[in-house]
């Protein structure tokens, strides 16, 4: 008989037993510190976790309204900016689908969370008797996790105030009734 298994199997022992060796003696010898918390936390809703970190974190800078930008915003400009920035996620036709966001058509003057089954964050939700005005737009679109805390839409937002005027005057466009400026 061969002895061929009998040796693999004692080579796999052997290593076993030298991890586990390994693993006892580093553990003698760094002593690790155990955390009171996990340093991160998954399944976790972040929105509990907000009241904390807004208590560290400094005061959030101020968005410089949008009206007075409007006036001069370029609905051409908006309209190649949202395709940049936005089109991976929204459509912005008439009936248009839903992706990974909604359908943006008409969206200026609308209520938050107006599109019926879509899978709106419970942020949007509470928020769904409030229009999307110029300067609610302008909040969402410079800071969207700021402007509301445990929205699902995961963009950073656009600091350019001159850019976002551009974009929210292109979503005042798509409308067959468009708001009118401020």
């Amino acid at each position: 008989m061969s002895l061929e298994f009998n040796k693999i199997a004692a080579a796999v022992l052997t290593a076993g037993v030298a991890f586990m060796g390994a693993g006892i003696m580093a553990e003698v010898l760094i002593h690790p510190k155990r955390l009171a918390e996990p340093a991160i936390s998954l399944g976790r809703d972040p929105a509990a976790a907000a009241p904390a970190a807004a208590a560290a974190a400094p005061a959030a800078p101020a968005i410089e309204p949008i009206g007075p930008l409007l006036a001069a915003a370029s609905a051409e400009n908006g309209a190649a900016a949202a395709r940049r920035a936005c089109a991976a996620c929204h459509s912005f036709n008439e009936g248009g689908r839903n992706g990974v966001g909604p359908n943006l058509w008409g969206i200026v003057g609308a209520n938050h969370a107006r599109v019926e089954g879509f899978n709106y964050s419970a942020a949007n939700r509470a928020l769904a008797d409030k229009p999307w005005d110029f300067e609610a737009l302008n909040e969402f679109i410079a800071a969207p996790a700021r402007a509301m805390p445990g929205t699902r839409m995961a963009f950073a937002g656009i600091a350019s105030a001159q850019q976002r005027a551009d974009i929210i005057v292109y979503l005042r466009s798509l409308s067959n009734d468009p708001v009118p400026l401020p």
